[in-house]
């Protein structure tokens, strides 16, 4: 499966979670949860949905091993900020013990970044003609 297919699904899984969230927090009236629901909305739908993007008009002969590593360093490092700030939160884990996982976490995400850029600059590929949006006439 191509890395923007598979950032697409995940970033709609995201939103999926993300409005499940929003939804349980609304219907009982207890948004203590609204840091880690706008954090999978954005960390994991919204900056998924831009990487799918840039793969599928920038990245499609990217190197594959980065390209797996940036893959990974983001996926995992908002898997874990989402738990930890789920757990945080929810009064489950005081912040001594869950803040050293969410910095962790962060770089991870960070990185991710970081080497979505790297590989955006490594390309130095113009967006593909079939695969750029139109201008309707």
């Amino acid at each position: 499966m191509t890395f923007d297919r598979q950032y697409l699904i995940c970033g709609l899984i995201y939103a999926l979670a993300g409005m499940g969230l929003g939804i349980v927090m609304a219907k009982t009236a207890n948004v203590a949860q609204h840091v880690t629901h706008a954090h999978i909305l954005l960390v994991g739908f919204a900056v998924s949905l831009i990487y799918a993007i840039i793969h599928k008009l920038w990245l499609a002969n990217a190197n594959h091993r980065l390209a797996l590593v940036q893959f990974y360093a983001h996926q995992t490092g908002s898997l874990v900020m989402f738990a930890g700030l789920f757990l945080f939160y929810g009064g489950h884990v005081p912040e001594p013990q869950v803040g050293p996982v969410l910095g962790l976490a962060s770089f991870a995400v960070l990185t991710g970044a970081v080497l979505m850029l790297v590989m955006v600059l490594m390309s130095g590929r113009q967006p593909h003609p079939h695969n750029a949006i139109h201008e309707i006439r």
